[in-house]
Parts: C-alpha cells; sequence; structure tokens
C-alpha cells in the first residue's frame, strides 16, 4: 500500500485512523483496555533495520524509494486513546492515530495485535476478580499459551485485579508481584508424601501452600497439619468437585485446630466456576488457562479504520471524514472525543463518542482519552499501578446489570453525537450505521 501510494503521490497526506471493536463479545456487558504500555514501549522500537530492508528488496516488495524511506522511518504523529485500565464498549476509539498515511498505516498490525490479545485477557480477568469478590486470584497461565504471550497476559491481568503471577519472567519485566506452589510431580519426587512437605516446609516455612491431592487428600490435610502443629498457612485443592471438597475440608481443617488454614482451589477455573463458588469457603484461586485465552474470546475483534484524510500533502490541510460502507462493516467517520457519562450517584448511564465535536459534559462526566503522543514523542508512560487504580475505578461505576457474570448485554449504550443537539443512540457497529452519520 505504501509503495503504491508514494507513486501515486498520496503516501502523505495527513490521515486518522481509529483503533475500535465493532461489538463486545457475545455476553459481555464490557471490556478492559489493556496493552497500552506495551505498545508505546514497542513504538519506541519500531524501526527498520538493513536485515529487514533487504527481505523487503529480496520478495520485490519494497523498492528504492519505499527502502529509502523505511530506513528513516520514526513515527511523527500524535496518538490520543483509553488510558490504560479503562474500560471500552462497542465502538468505543481506543486508539486515534494521526500522521501521515504511510507513518501510520504501517502501524496497524503492531498496534492490533498488542491490544487484542491484552484486552481480551484484561477483559476475562476483570471479570474473573469480579465474581471472586475480592478473593485473590494467582494467574497460573504460563504453560497455556507462547511464551511471552504469557508474559503480556500477566501484565494484563494484573491490571484487571489479579493478584501475583507465577511467571517470574513477567515480574521481571513488569515489576508485578510472583508467587506459585509446588506440583505434584515435586511431591511423587519423594519415597513418602510426608517426606515431601517436610522438604517443602524447610525450604519455605510454614505459611507455604502444600498440595493435598496427589494421593488422599484426608491424609494429607492431616499430615500437614500434624508436621505445623496446626499453623501450616495454605492448602491447595486441584481436582474433585471444588463446591462440595471445600466445604468438607473446611471442617476437616477446623476439628484439627488449623482454623487459619487457607485454601485455595485450582482445577481449570474460569469466572463462571469462580462465581459458584461465592458462597464457598475458598480463600484464593489459581486460574491460568482461561485467563491466557480470554475465556472464550481470545481476541477484542479490534479494527484499525481510517476515519479522516486531507486531500493534500500540506500538514496543515483541513480532515475530512472518510467512511467504510461494506456490507456488515460500516464505519463511522470524523474525528472522535469520548466522554463517560456519570449520574448523580456515581454510576455509568452512556459511552458519549463526539463525532468533529466534543461531547458536552454535566457536573459528573469525565473525559475518557488522553494524549499518548504527541508529534512523535511519547507523553502516555506512567506506572503500571495507575492502570490498576484506573481499572478499579472505572469498574465501580457500572450500573449493577453491568456487573454480571451471566450471558449480559452492554452495560450502557453507546451514543454518536454529531453536533450539537443531534444524538443518535445505541450505535453498536452492527450492519451499516445510519445514514446521518
Amino acid at each position: 500500500m505504501i509503495k503504491a501510494a508514494m507513486h501515486a503521490g498520496t503516501a502523505f497526506r495527513r490521515c486518522t485512523f481509529d483503533l475500535f471493536p465493532r461489538r463486545l463479545p457475545t455476553g459481555r456487558s464490557y471490556g478492559v483496555v489493556a496493552g497500552t504500555g506495551r505498545a508505546l514501549e514497542a513504538l519506541k522500537h519500531f524501526r527498520f533495520g538493513p536485515e529487514e530492508i533487504e527481505f523487503l528488496r529480496d520478495r520485490g516488495i519494497a523498492d528504492d524509494m519505499l527502502a529509502e524511506w523505511l530506513a528513516d522511518y520514526k513515527f511523527s504523529g500524535n496518538i490520543r486513546g483509553y488510558a490504560e485500565g479503562e474500560l471500552f464498549f462497542s465502538g468505543s476509539p481506543v486508539a486515534v492515530v494521526e500522521g501521515s498515511f504511510a507513518e501510520a498505516v504501517v502501524l496497524e498490525t503492531l498496534l492490533l495485535s498488542i491490544f487484542n490479545h491484552d484486552s481480551a485477557v484484561a477483559s476475562a480477568a476483570s471479570r474473573m476478580t469480579l465474581a471472586a469478590e475480592g478473593r485473590p486470584i494467582i494467574e497460573m497461565g504460563g504453560r497455556r499459551t507462547h511464551e511471552w504471550a504469557a508474559v503480556a497476559a500477566a501484565r494484563a491481568s494484573w491490571i484487571a485485579g489479579f493478584g501475583p503471577s507465577s511467571d517470574l519472567e513477567a515480574g521481571r519485566s513488569w515489576g508485578i508481584p510472583v508467587s506459585g506452589t509446588a506440583a505434584h510431580a515435586f511431591t511423587m519426587l519423594f519415597d513418602s508424601e510426608e517426606d515431601a512437605f517436610k522438604a517443602q516446609l524447610e525450604a519455605m516455612g510454614e505459611q507455604t501452600t502444600l498440595l493435598v491431592d496427589t494421593y488422599d487428600v484426608d491424609d494429607a490435610i492431616r499430615k500437614a497439619v500434624e508436621l505445623t502443629e496446626g499453623r501450616i498457612g495454605a492448602i491447595r485443592l486441584d481436582s474433585g468437585d471444588l463446591s462440595v471438597e471445600v466445604r468438607r475440608l473446611r471442617k476437616l481443617l477446623d476439628s484439627l485446630g488449623a482454623t487459619k488454614t487457607r485454601i485455595i482451589v485450582t482445577n481449570d477455573l474460569d469466572e463462571y466456576q469462580i462465581a459458584a463458588l461465592r458462597g464457598a469457603p475458598v480463600d484464593g484461586f489459581g486460574v491460568g488457562t482461561s485467563v491466557v485465552t480470554g475465556s472464550g474470546h481470545p481476541t477484542c475483534g479490534m479494527v484499525y479504520k481510517m476515519v479522516s484524510r486531507a486531500d493534500s500533502d500540506d500538514p496543515d490541510a483541513v480532515q475530512h471524514p472518510v467512511v467504510k460502507k461494506s456490507q456488515n462493516k460500516g464505519t463511522i467517520g470524523g474525528r472522535k472525543t469520548v466522554m463517560r457519562q456519570i449520574d448523580q450517584s456515581g454510576t455509568a448511564t452512556a459511552e458519549v463518542i463526539g463525532v468533529d465535536v466534543a461531547p458536552r459534559t454535566d457536573s459528573n462526566d469525565r473525559l475518557v482519552m488522553v494524549d499518548l503522543v504527541r508529534n512523535g514523542e511519547i507523553v502516555g508512560e506512567e506506572p503500571l499501578q495507575d492502570a490498576r487504580d484506573r481499572h478499579a475505578r472505572a469498574r465501580a461505576e457500572l450500573p449493577l446489570a453491568g456487573q454480571k457474570i451471566s450471558r449480559a448485554e452492554q452495560a450502557i449504550p453507546t451514543i454518536f453525537v454529531t453536533h450539537e443537539g443531534e444524538k443518535t443512540e445505541n450505535i453498536y457497529l452492527i450492519g451499516e450505521p445510519p445514514a446521518n452519520l
């Protein structure tokens, strides 16, 4: 595309691209923005070196003009977007990229791959922490996805409220807390379960978590209590009917005097199973496969579409809205500004997206988008804790219906405002947008 546009003389016209989801996954009431920090870090290093350019030349993809431009590539435009940890809904312009056509269009795969993956993980993780009702969840999905995707997933999960990760590289790379438990293989290494427990206790102390279902659960618990005189920190259960078993094991622990011993459960948990255990005496969860795969929705379905362009290379030329009208995949042209409508009780009531106009705000309403890159300079970096705190605040604004774990509708409507006084409500970008947009 860039090579053809260069030869046609249109490659350096100023354009604006929106990165957005057409709709939320079925049954989801909201999504969570994650990956912003990773995207900004990736943008710093997004360059084309001699080896990459040679490959493009050899394949006939790049000619001399394109190769020369790629050798000097550095994004010089602007990016606005939803702050990391923020909620998003159907049609939300999660990121808005403005620059020349060439420098903006080449970022499509970079940005989409990061936001689609990380936001899918964070969206699933948020539902799980919502279901857990304050009980901690350890992220344990490193064995269930690509090795570097696992690091990104641990980061995204933490933003959405998860506790520590078992992925040590995630701790090294992003500074998130790390934790884990022993596997069945450790117990099976020893001649007896008692010997395994003794070794773990000696190395880790009495507050460690002992895995108790390698052989006989009741025998293991009795031995753990005996070895620590009732002071064992936690046990982990990884099999069986968890709802029934944890109640029975809580009674057993209490009868043995281990009243402060916590019960941690694992075993392919997802948000639905966590919600089903709300009334059970579970003190914490370990989740792996479901969170790193988006719990059935491994992508957010975000797309990257041009929404406006200039008619000349003049950097000050006015941009005009452009619209894609293909069947079932229409877009809404124009530059977007987003405001979250908040009522007097602090509850979100609508996602208001102004198209070439800033939405009017009342006292409690808040603007959602922030500057991430200005004239090529990254300005949106922040501590990861800020994203985690932001997510907690944004999710607390959801109406009660938006906090459902079971099959749900979008928590609040998406309203596009085209100009003062005219509103079009509940546009979920399914099919072509109304003619007046």
